[in-house]
């Protein structure tokens, strides 16, 4: 029994020691942890914000708020290399959101799209953001239609066809491309929707061209008569 005592009297301050540095870890990574969500939570914000502008066509307060996305984006970044593994599921969805914000701008102006290395953002929330541009895309496209806009809507729709076209080529498990099968699916769907709505608004617009081609033509007709008439009646 002495010598049991002896072990206890060894292994209880050992287990001090190792308790008091798990404590310690816990509670920096719990500090962090609340960082990382409230960061999160303002790139989301900062990013739904830019959406919105965007499709109010309101650019230069969706570049406003992009920018401070970006802000939010280098800090979580940061957070994230000192906890690489900790944190990444509670990024993702800033990260997508914000990937999501910046192909829809760059969609619907210039083009010029950015990389995941260039928005220093994940593969996966990269792809399953540019799955849901697609979405803004459709969006965009239906307000052009509402106006009355019909010129550029046959590009916007052709290139959501061209991103559905990388997103299914990616046939990899979903642990590494974070649900990206699902994501495809619901492109696909949007796309088919799209297709059908502009085709119908191509279709009447060939229709209302044809009629007031025709009634131009009555209008003319009867202008001829009405001439023709008048020459006879001095």
């Amino acid at each position: 029994m002495k010598g049991r005592h002896n072990i206890r009297e060894q292994v209880a301050p050992l287990l001090e020691k190792v308790a008091a540095g798990i404590r310690k870890k816990f509670t920096s990574q719990d500090l962090a942890r609340e960082k990382v969500l409230g960061l999160s939570r303002e790139l989301i914000r900062f990013s739904s914000y830019a959406i919105r502008a965007i499709h109010r066509r309101e650019l230069v307060e969706a570049r406003e708020n992009l920018s401070k996305a970006q802000e939010n984006m280098a800090k979580l970044k940061a957070m994230l290399k000192d906890y690489p593994d900790a944190f990444y599921n509670l990024a993702y969805d800033a990260q997508k959101e914000y990937a999501e914000a910046r192909l829809t701008l760059a969609l619907t102006t210039d083009g010029k799209i950015q990389s995941p290395e260039d928005l220093d953002v994940g593969y996966a929330a990269y792809l399953n953001g540019m799955g849901e541009a697609v979405g803004e895309m459709r969006r965009y496209l239906l307000d052009n239609l509402r106006r009355g806009e019909l010129d550029p809507c046959e590009d916007i729709l052709s290139t959501m066809d061209d991103i559905y076209g990388v997103l299914v080529t990616m046939d990899f498990p979903d642990a590494l491309t974070g649900g990206l099968r699902r994501t495809t699916d619901l492109v696909r769907s949007i796309l088919e929707r799209t297709r059908g709505d502009l085709t119908q608004a191509l279709s009447q617009k060939k229709l209302e061209d044809k009629l007031l081609g025709l009634v131009n033509i009555g209008k003319a007709s009867g202008r001829t008569r009405s001439s023709g008439r008048a020459d006879k009646n001095p």
